[in-house]
């Protein structure tokens, strides 16, 4: 057996047994790094942690770490709290307000999980308040947050423009953002469209959201600053796994709590100092990363430091809360592709591909293994493979780069509505308490299952059809 056919049944295995057990992707992928280059290719350890992404890790760190001391400072829960007194009593807004507050946390820098669970209870008691479909509430927070995640600094973002800067294909973040967001937008309009028909009252109802903005904040705020896990918004959200029934379960465990925290009050409606520090550091990154030209991973880290200078309370714990499952993972993910290379496996796909004769035919194809696999899978690790397994095909230039990665970015995240993925699962663990829990994972289920057979459609004649007319 060749070694691209061996190192692909590899891949596949790894897949499987990820989706199937409570196994990270990341953590088999440097074991089938290690064996596949060591045993079948003879390298050495030093040639295969070559490979190792250390300017991706640096990232995730410096972004996911400068976020939760964001979050254990209440900085998250104000701007929250800020934008929906911005709608005043126009209710019919708010699922608005939510997916623009989601789609901010993620564009900043949040992974998608974090950020939906920290908006959907929110969302989600706002919405059985007011008798509002809980389905399209929550699934606009889920496409809120996949509408930022391809920002330039974004772990999305990073992750695919990562890879990209290493070929020599055209690059375009901006492209790549926009295209993600302007199609969750879509798909969010329509949502609101089909199923926010009730009728919106004209009433107390941005107060009420307030309201659980603000009771999140006196039961967590100290906690947080203390290194407390929130439930629905702990470090490892990612080990939400929804059964059969509709069941989920998850790690959002209080635990580290310390007392002497609570020193801010919720009663007061400023920003405090670090607050307002936090805000600059969000802004500076932003201005600092993308304006000229400095990386992401050390500015974000070198905020974060700020930050707990001028606030070492709402420090504590933040390294915990470091996504530190989806460090393993996107690393081990990308040195097993660097070990893929070596074998002669992206090649070997390319060229399977463009044999195929119909390159629109193999733009759709890979948009489809992306979105449904990423529907069981981690939509992350399918970026890192299936990014640089389609890099020599585009490098053909028959089709275009940009569209095509831009298809198969959206069509690898739009799925995540499942209820088999984080974010799906989120938003059913926090389903109203009138809800019927099995008919809600019904319609979650039969939404993403047309999110699942339609996306990835459209997101290849919207994006890869045009530019190759």
């Amino acid at each position: 057996m060749s070694a691209p056919v061996l190192s692909i049944i590899i891949l596949a295995v790894m897949f499987l047994l990820a989706t199937v057990l409570p196994l990270n992707m990341g953590a088999l992928a440097f074991v089938g790094a290690f064996l596949l280059g060591s045993v079948v290719l003879g390298m050495s350890t030093s040639d295969i942690l070559a490979n190792f992404p250390g300017g991706l890790f640096l990232t995730i760190v410096g972004v996911t770490y400068l976020f939760a001391i964001a979050q254990n400072n209440g900085t998250i829960d104000l701007l929250v709290r800020g934008a929906v007194r911005l709608v005043g009593s126009k209710v019919a807004l708010i699922p608005w307000i939510m997916f623009a507050i989601t789609a901010v946390i993620t564009a900043v820098g949040a992974l998608s999980p974090a950020a939906v669970a920290i908006i959907a209870p929110i969302a989600l008691s706002f919405a059985a308040k007011h008798k509002i479909n809980p389905l399209m509430m929550g699934m606009m927070v889920i496409h809120g947050a996949q509408a930022g995640g391809f920002s330039p600094i974004a772990v999305y973002g990073v992750t695919v423009n990562g890879i990209i800067a290493k070929t020599e294909l055209e690059a375009s973040p901006m492209a790549i953002f926009l295209a993600s967001f302007i199609f969750n937008l879509a798909i969010a309009l329509v949502l609101f469209i089909v199923l926010g028909s009730n009728k919106f009252r004209s009433s107390t109802g941005s107060r009420l959201v307030e309201q659980a903005a603000e009771k999140r904040m006196a039961m967590s705020v100290g906690a947080r600053a203390a290194g407390v896990t929130l439930q629905g918004s702990g470090t490892d959200i990612s080990s939400a796994r929804v059964s059969s029934k509709g069941t989920t379960g998850g790690s959002g465990e209080a635990k580290n709590s310390s007392p002497g925290a609570g020193e801010q009050t919720v009663a007061n409606a400023r920003a405090s100092a670090p607050q307002l520090v936090t805000i600059l550091g969000l802004i500076a990154l932003a201005v600092i990363s993308l304006g000229f030209k400095v990386d992401v991973g050390f500015v974000s880290i070198t905020i974060a430091m700020v930050l707990a200078l001028v606030s070492p309370a709402a420090q504590k714990g933040a390294v915990n809360k470091i996504s530190w499952s989806t460090v393993l993972l996107l690393c081990g993910m990308l040195t097993f592709v660097g070990v893929l290379e070596e074998a002669g496996t992206i090649k070997f796909v390319s060229d399977g591909v463009a044999q195929l004769g119909m390159p629109l035919l193999a733009a759709l194809l890979i948009c489809y293994i992306g979105g449904v696999v990423s529907a069981f899978a981690s939509s992350t690790a399918i970026l890192a493979a299936l990014i640089p397994l389609a890099v020599p095909f585009l490098a053909t230039g028959e089709v275009g780069a940009v569209g095509v990665i831009a298809a198969l970015a959206v069509a690898s995240t739009i799925v995540d509505v499942s209820p088999f993925s984080t974010n799906g699962a989120l938003v059913l663990a926090n389903a109203p308490e009138d809800v019927d829990k099995d008919r809600f994972y019904k319609q979650i289920l039969a939404y993403s299952g047309i999110v699942v057979v339609a996306g990835p459609a459209i997101a290849w004649l919207v994006m890869v059809v045009p530019g190759w007319l």
